[in-house]
């Protein structure tokens, strides 16, 4: 049926729970490209003898193009989507992504994150002072100042504000600021031990 392949990837993408990043269908996405060409290349055909008089063709020739632009709106869609999820893993991963999800990211898209990230740095850094003001700590409101950690995996040093570093060390717990550790615990160094 025309105009599926555009729309099997969209599908893929609503299949994905939670803001799942699946894998860039490169081979999907091109062959939904050569599709909507051999479409238009087709029309275009019709278009010259439908001016010849071929009025039969009419109709035709608004299918395909309906075709056209279902698919046009099914990869629009499908990229906008896969930009606004890793959009999202920015502000939940930190500016450092896991290698298995920079693995089902296009070439491109790590480009964009990669510009989304310098940018954000950027406005991070003209708000807020001296310092700047650093957007993705809090991310929900905390109850308390300091948390307890337990460490998943060595990590090395780790200085706090009054100049104290702690060494954190696979199974170790520290009761931490929670503003700074809660990068860590987002990149999986880190989780929080709830009493």
């Amino acid at each position: 049926m025309a105009a599926e392949r555009g729309m099997e990837l969209v599908r893929e993408l609503h299949r994905a729970a939670g803001g799942h990043l699946p894998p860039f269908r490169t081979e999907e996405l091109r062959q939904a490209l050569e599709e909507m060409r051999a479409l238009y290349e087709r029309n275009q055909a019709d278009v010259s003898e439908a001016k010849s008089g071929r009025t039969d063709l009419i109709f035709l020739i608004r299918f395909r193009h309906c075709c056209l632009l279902r698919n046009q709106r099914c990869l629009l869609a499908y990229l906008y989507d896969r930009l606004l999820r890793i959009r999202a893993l920015r502000w939940e991963y930190g500016s450092v992504l896991p290698n298995t999800i920079q693995f089902h990211m296009s070439a491109e898209e790590v480009e964009w994150f990669n510009r989304y990230k310098k940018s954000l740095a950027t406005y991070m850094r003209s708000v807020g002072g001296e310092e700047g003001l650093d957007l993705t700590q809090d991310i929900k409101p905390p109850k308390s100042l300091y948390i307890e950690v337990r460490c998943l995996r060595d990590h090395g040093e780790f200085e706090i504000d009054d100049g104290t570093t702690i060494l954190l060390k696979k199974n170790s717990q520290h009761f931490l600021p929670r503003w700074k550790c809660e990068q860590l615990i987002r990149q999986g160094v880190l989780e929080h031990v709830l009493s």
